[in-house]
């Protein structure tokens, strides 16, 4: 009986100090504009785009690297049907978004980051350390709407801000996209509540 409560404390102490850990974290897992781009030593010169417009670039790349983590994530901890249909769409989906940015990076130039950034790190660390409802319910929520509502902030800056007649075509391309993820990602996150 005394294993039994001590291991239930344990428990309840992992999932306390992972929610912890997501409510301390800003609201926009990867895709957030406050994501730092990627040291690189690349010039103004070396690239096709400007300064603004690569960073726009690096973001939207670390944006679409940490829905295919956290959705490879899911696939593997999550036990519900719905979740895990999610979840490989947004792989499938995400990674097809990717090879379109890392094909306009290259045609211009630019020197895309290795994976995401480190807040959507610290943040899938936590959601590692969760298990059952409480993942699908945090996945949903912070991978499936707080993510994709910073996409459709950062894809219409693009559209507003960008200089570069592609990134901005880009742009338009994938929101239509991004918009239909988080309307589904609304609809998965109050079946996990």
């Amino acid at each position: 009986m005394r294993t039994n409560t001590n291991i239930f404390c344990r428990m309840a102490l992992a999932a306390t100090a992972a929610a912890l850990a997501l409510a301390a974290a800003p609201t926009a897992w990867a895709q957030s504009s406050a994501t730092p781009a990627p040291a690189t030593t690349q010039s103004d010169a070396d690239s096709k785009l400007d300064r603004s417009d690569r960073k726009l670039l690096q973001d939207l790349a670390q944006g679409n690297m940490a829905e295919i983590d956290a959705g490879k994530m899911a696939l593997e901890k999550s036990q519900n049907a719905d979740v895990k249909k999610f979840a490989q769409q947004m792989v499938d989906e995400h990674t097809k978004a990717l090879g379109e940015v890392q094909a306009l990076a290259t045609a211009k130039n630019v020197t895309l980051p290795d994976g995401a950034g480190p807040m959507a790190k610290t943040k899938a660390t936590a959601l590692k350390a969760l298990s059952g409802n409480l993942f699908d319910k945090e996945y949903a929520k912070r991978a499936g709407v707080g993510d994709h509502e910073s996409t459709v902030k950062l894809l219409q800056k693009i559209q507003k801000d960008g200089k570069d007649s592609d990134l901005k075509a880009l742009a338009d391309k994938m929101l239509p996209t991004v918009e239909h993820h988080l309307d589904m990602a609304k609809q998965l996150a109050p079946a996990k509540s």
